[in-house]
């Protein structure tokens, strides 16, 4: 299929380039010493990610270890409710640790012990990429730093516990917003001072290259089993597919399943409490083009074209870029960008969790309500719903401040 110009029957082949663009956007842009550690991590993963022992050996924990393939279900309640659309879900909230995180942090670990490397380092908002990348640094027997704002710490409880039980070491980031952006600036800082001995694992498809392009790969699974189980269980393509895109990495993995069939994507990004700036993350649809955290792409920028104070009810979603290839793909038009804010995502947790038994996390709560929209606005037709991960982390904190409806 030709979309603008772009043929997507080679589109993985073209892109990234070999200097990790997507278009314009994406490459790597670190010091020249950091740079020496990008450029190993690529000859790394352009070795082994073409090794069967590699290959057989994700394979096995996928199946054996992380309980893949995770279904799609039928939302047939909330279906019935809004109309005559079909809603699914894909059930990454199905996988080991509750969220799509695993995917790619598996394949990162290996990576690093491939590289002989004894510990990992990671940001986390949500906590769900800081639970991943502790359950594979315990599985692969390395030394595990997580970096995550104290704001988010006191959100994520949960998480924080189970990090911590896993034998991860929790840095807390104070300074600025104490957010996901200042949590990979310390974790950036932390990788720079010590990257002989440690790899950067980073959780999602944002950063310098290679990782953007790695951590789609890594995520092209959600894709790649969603396609294959929907045409076993309806024998058609879905009329539609729905994501939240905050990096974005649950997205691109899930939209590269789809992006050479005539199926209608839909990243929806948090619009939090309005447009104003630093009421929302939604970078794609309010910021201009721009370099930070190593690569280039949109993000919101303030008077001075810093990265923008950025806010979501969702800590995963509180970024104030998007990966490389969102980008790109939105400038192509082929994937469709739109927002949902804060009180319609919430509505949507409870709708989901009371009609269907299925608590969601905030951040898939986003597109949620997004499926909860198309189901209005379609006179028929089916929506594939990328449920990225489950909702036991966010409980309290909407408890406390939404209340039980």
């Amino acid at each position: 299929m030709k979309f603008n110009g772009i043929d997507f029957d080679t589109y993985f082949k073209n892109y990234p380039n070999k200097e990790g663009y997507f278009g314009k956007y994406g490459g790597s842009y670190v010091s020249p010493e950091l740079q020496k550690a990008m450029d190993e991590i690529t000859e790394a993963y352009f070795t082994i990610c073409k090794s069967r022992k590699f290959i057989d050996e994700l394979r096995r924990i996928r199946r054996e270890f992380q309980g893949r393939p995770t279904p799609i279900s039928h939302l047939e309640r909330l279906s019935n409710k809004y109309g005559n659309v079909q809603l699914y879900a894909k059930r990454e909230d199905l996988n080991h640790t509750g969220a799509h995180k695993l995917n790619h942090c598996m394949g990162e670990v290996l990576l690093a012990k491939y590289m002989g490397k004894k510990k990992v380092i990671a940001e986390t908002g949500a906590g769900q990429h800081g639970v991943a990348m502790a359950t594979a640094a315990a599985y692969f027997g390395l030394e595990c730093d997580i970096h995550m704002g104290s704001v988010d710490i006191k959100k994520q409880a949960p998480n924080v516990a189970r990090m911590k039980i896993l034998g991860a070491n929790i840095v807390e980031v104070t300074h600025g917003l104490a957010t996901l952006k200042e949590a990979v600036d310390s974790a950036f800082e932390a990788y720079a001072n010590d990257y002989q001995n440690s790899m950067y694992c980073i959780g999602s498809v944002v950063g310098p290259h290679p990782f953007p392009m790695m951590v789609r790969d890594f995520q092209h699974v959600v894709g790649e089993e969603s396609r294959d189980q929907f045409i076993k269980m309806t024998g058609e393509l879905p009329d539609a597919i729905v994501a939240c895109v905050g990096g974005g990495s649950n997205s691109a993995g899930f939209f590269s399943g789809f992006l050479n069939d005539p199926v209608d994507i839909y990243g929806i990004e948090p619009l939090g409490r309005g447009t104003a700036l630093g009421d929302h993350a939604a970078s794609l649809q309010y910021g201009t083009e721009g370099i930070m955290h190593g690569f280039n792409s949109i993000m919101l920028k303030d008077e001075n074209g810093d990265p923008a104070p950025v806010y979501s009810v969702a800590s995963g979603l509180d970024y104030p870029s998007s990966g490389p290839e969102h980008a790109f793909l939105h400038e192509l038009g082929r994937v469709k960008y739109d927002v949902i804010n804060d009180d319609d995502t919430i509505d949507a947790f409870y709708e989901l969790s009371r009609l269907e038994g299925i608590i969601p996390a905030i951040e898939s709560a986003h597109a949620v309500a997004y499926g909860i929209k198309l189901a209005k606005e379609m006179d028929h037709g089916s929506v594939i719903i990328c449920l990225s991960g489950r909702g036991d982390k966010d409980m309290d904190y909407v408890i406390e401040n939404y209340g039980i409806r």
